[in-house]
């Protein structure tokens, strides 16, 4: 009887290391900070903002259409036997853009150089048409600019890693994960990394997404051209990663510790027994 209630013991203990081994864990679900108390945190707002290296495309349209193609770079497209030109004078058309130099500075047709590092995309547009205008080259132009080589990166535990690029103003981490498909199960929400140059600098942000006032709070919140996202993997992926996942904190080893101990409880079981048969 003893040895009974020694094999239950073994079995229930390893049962139960199973169970709490493989309870649900609690840093899955993103912003808990607001399930019992709302939330009510500002958000400073921060546009995407030129800088060196970077390329734009700049489409301005008159009602004169001599002078449109005057101001709107010519768009070479290589075809087969053959180079053909055309200029662009409406959105739809493809147009070549200006890439920004050292001195943050483009070089724009009729007008010439204008340092344009710093601006946002509507500043730049605002800038553009003031030149025009104050050098009396047109009366009423319509400026237009578009990011064309802006991106960010998304690398680790999400669903789509890869680099992705910037088509709006202001391009916020959220919709930067959301780019990507989102976290899988095995990424770390309370300890997504952001990598920003800054001064010249590589500066290190950590964004805890379980926590939202972390998340509304972070100087990186909203994301800049060049950003690199990284998605650590979480315990359960680590624990995946030996050489056969059975270390003492994965569910298979728990199964191999209960189905041991069911079998040494057997063994006694029947050890037991002969042991009385034969007296």
């Amino acid at each position: 009887m003893k040895v009974f209630n020694m094999k239950s013991l073994i079995v229930v203990s390893a049962v139960a290391l199973l169970a709490v081994s493989c309870a649900a864990p609690t840093n899955i679900s993103y912003f808990q900070d607001t399930d019992v108390v709302g939330l009510s945190q500002p958000v400073q707002e921060n546009h995407i903002r030129l800088r060196p290296e970077d390329k734009v495309a700049i489409i301005v349209n008159t009602s004169n259409d001599q002078l449109t193609n005057l101001f709107n770079l010519p768009y070479i497209s290589q075809r087969l036997g053959g180079v053909s030109q055309s200029v662009s004078s409406n959105y739809s058309q493809a147009v070549s853009g200006y890439t920004i130099d050292e001195a943050g500075e483009i070089d724009f047709p009729v007008v010439g150089k204008i340092h344009v590092a710093g601006l946002t995309r509507p500043e730049l547009a605002v800038r553009i048409k003031e030149e025009l205008i104050n050098r009396n080259l047109v009366k009423d132009p319509v400026v237009t600019v578009e990011f064309m080589n802006l991106t960010i990166a998304v690398m680790g535990e999400v669903n789509r890693p890869g680099r992705y690029a910037i088509e709006k103003d202001k391009l916020t981490l959220l919709d930067a994960l959301s780019m990507a498909g989102d976290l899988t199960i095995f990424g770390n929400r309370e300890n997504v990394k952001v990598l920003r140059v800054v001064d010249g600098k590589q500066v290190s942000y950590k964004v805890d997404l379980c926590n939202a006032q972390s998340v509304f709070s972070s100087p990186v919140y909203y994301i800049q051209q060049d950003d690199l996202i990284y998605i650590e993997p979480n315990e359960m992926r680590a624990r995946q990663s030996t050489v056969n996942g059975n270390n003492v904190r994965s569910t298979s080893f728990w199964i191999s510790v209960a189905s041991l101990a069911a079998s040494v409880g057997t063994f006694l079981l029947r050890a037991s027994a002969n042991s009385a048969s034969s007296k």
